[in-house]
């Protein structure tokens, strides 16, 4: 812990819950930045905006801003900007993030053939129309991205089905594999490391994905934290391809470690 100068965080199943705080969570933030460390929110929620999740994360008390917020979406806009400038994409998502894709060329008419197929957060646009439609456009050679490969997410009504499950579907239909740009991309991790301005020796990531979040961070030369709420499972864990750095009963728990 002595090397430590940056925390990145999980928002969904760490901090929150359907977006409401998990017991200690604002106290141990608050904690966390007073001490000094610089804080990266690392999250690939598809359905809002940063603007939007900072929003919502300050009115419940978290001491936050939208700088502090490194989203999927954002990344994602990125990635395309840099290898494929121009280009005409389709986006199957669901919530409203356009403000972060806003320097990328969307397309939403039937007739445009687009160049790159951009896979959000699940909800109720995956219906069999959406999906046979971006399959229509893999098969006529579009680019598939994907935001991330998360096969479910955990509200307060249980774990729900998220697009990774679709994913796989696609990338099997249309022989093709994605390119993934929230994490567990490696550039995801890259991205938060150099806005903060740390090398990933001086960083810890706290998920409740073990795969996604904590696995993939360590891969990347980061302290790992798995923490036991949000969508963790005890037969997740214990099948996982690794072992945490670190696990803790909850994100109200890092403090203490850190100390």
């Amino acid at each position: 812990m002595d090397a430590v100068r940056a925390v990145l965080i999980d928002i969904d199943g760490v901090l929150t819950v359907s977006w409401q705080p998990l017991p200690g969570a604002v106290e141990a933030l608050r904690e966390i930045r007073d001490s000094g460390y610089a804080v990266a929110l690392v999250t690939n929620t598809t359905s809002r905006t940063r603007a939007s999740i900072a929003g919502t994360l300050s009115a419940a008390g978290f001491p936050v801003a939208a700088e502090d917020i490194l989203t999927a979406p954002a990344v994602t806009a990125a990635y395309l900007a840099e290898h494929c400038p121009g280009a005409r994409c389709s986006l199957l998502t669901s919530g409203d993030i356009r403000e972060d894709l806003a320097d990328l060329c969307l397309v939403d008419d039937e007739d445009t053939v687009p160049d790159v197929v951009i896979l959000g957060g699940a909800g109720p646009e995956f219906d069999y129309a959406a999906l046979n439609r971006a399959f229509g456009h893999l098969q006529r050679g579009a680019r598939l991205v994907a935001m991330h490969r998360n096969l479910y997410w955990r509200t307060d009504r249980g774990l729900q089905l998220d697009s990774g499950a679709f994913l796989l579907g696609l990338e099997k239909a249309a022989h093709t594999e994605a390119e993934v740009t929230g994490k567990p991309s490696p550039a995801f991790f890259e991205a938060a490391l150099t806005r903060l301005g740390m090398g990933a020796g001086q960083a810890l990531m706290v998920g409740d994905d073990i795969e996604s979040d904590v696995l993939a961070a360590q891969r990347a030369g980061l302290t790992g934290v798995l923490v036991k709420t949000g969508k963790y499972l005890p037969e997740t864990h214990r099948d996982a391809g690794g072992a945490p750095h670190h696990v803790l009963d909850s994100f109200a728990d890092l403090p203490a470690l850190l100390r």
